[in-house]
């Protein structure tokens, strides 16, 4: 199953009528990512019908409010509702203490344990993997330490090839081994070799999160060929000296960045209040860019590029 993109919030730094702060999911193997968590991100949840007890992991770009102010709450509701596993929370280092304070000081007993991950703001770094993904964060530059992140799935297995499997006679009991990329030897000590015995698996797919960043082509070498990038794109083309003035990005820089890097797909979002209307913003990034899409709320993206509307609960 392709891994698939649920936006959950596309505003920047205040909400909109219709547009909450910068929050998304991403489903991947057997695991939910929580990227980002503006406030507001907990009555999304219930709106689009994604409930977050599967949710074990959380991702935080960085300590602007429309980022994370949702966190605590969701953390609470969590605990509230007999939550007993544990919860991996990737963010910038001091994220940590202000999460402990406000447990400490709300009188917040968690029934479940929370296992930190600090990013590092300077350089691109191995965060952690499991069977489903694997986690790199890179350095955005925008007004305070901020990370991007790149997920790609786990290394796949190769697929058996039942007619050679049947024609050497090669036990079941070998098969863990052989999927995994080992040889064969036969009885008589011919080695067969694993290219003879399997096929290719399918291409790990992978998606990079560009947060809150100026027009900075350092990220291009972070995100390319990606299948799917997420890049912000606060303000249009005619707005640009706004967007360098408070580090942020214009939707054709958001494209700019897609077309060097060869990304299969671009979304944008992260859109400044003052947009009531979005179609011009992506008119101007499928200039430069056409496989662009808007992150709207209530979407769902395959990592396929495809896309549909989310069932409202």
């Amino acid at each position: 199953m392709n891994p698939e993109i649920y936006i959950l919030g596309s505003s920047s730094a205040t909400p909109t009528r219709e547009r909450h702060p910068s929050s998304q999911i991403l489903k991947i193997g057997s695991e939910k990512i929580m990227i980002d968590c503006g406030e507001g991100t907990q009555s999304q949840l219930i709106k689009f019908g994604i409930r977050h007890t599967g949710l074990d992991y959380i991702l935080i770009s960085h300590l602007h409010g429309d980022h994370y102010f949702g966190l605590i709450g969701l953390i609470s509701t969590m605990s509230l509702m007999g939550r007993k596993q544990v919860l991996h929370i990737i963010g910038p280092p001091p994220l940590k203490q202000i999460l402990d304070l406000q447990i400490l000081h709300s009188g917040m007993t968690l029934k479940f344990e929370i296992i930190f991950y600090p990013t590092n703001p300077g350089r691109q770094e191995f965060v952690l993997s499991n069977q489903s993904f694997e986690l790199t964060s890179f350095p955005l530059k925008h007004r305070i330490h901020c990370t991007g992140f790149l997920i790609r799935e786990s290394k796949k297995e190769r697929h058996i090839n039942m007619e050679a499997i049947q024609q050497y006679k090669i036990p079941v009991a070998s098969f863990k081994g052989i999927k995994r990329g080992e040889n064969f030897v036969l009885p008589s000590g011919e080695e067969l070799d694993n290219a003879l015995l399997t096929f290719d698996p399918e291409p790990c797919r992978s998606y990079a999160y560009c947060s809150d960043t100026i027009f900075d082509t350092d990220i291009v070498a972070y995100v390319k060929g990606v299948n799917t990038l997420y890049h912000e794109s606060t303000y249009m083309k005619n707005n640009q000296e706004r967007a360098t003035l408070y580090f942020h990005s214009t939707a054709e820089q958001a494209a700019t960045i897609a077309k060097m890097a060869k990304v299969g797909h671009l979304i944008i979002g992260h859109f400044s209040s003052r947009y009531d209307h979005l179609q011009p913003m992506l008119e101007e990034a499928r200039e430069v860019f056409p496989n662009t899409d808007l992150a709207e709320e209530g979407e769902k993206f395959m990592l396929s590029v495809t896309k549909e509307v989310l069932v409202h609960s």
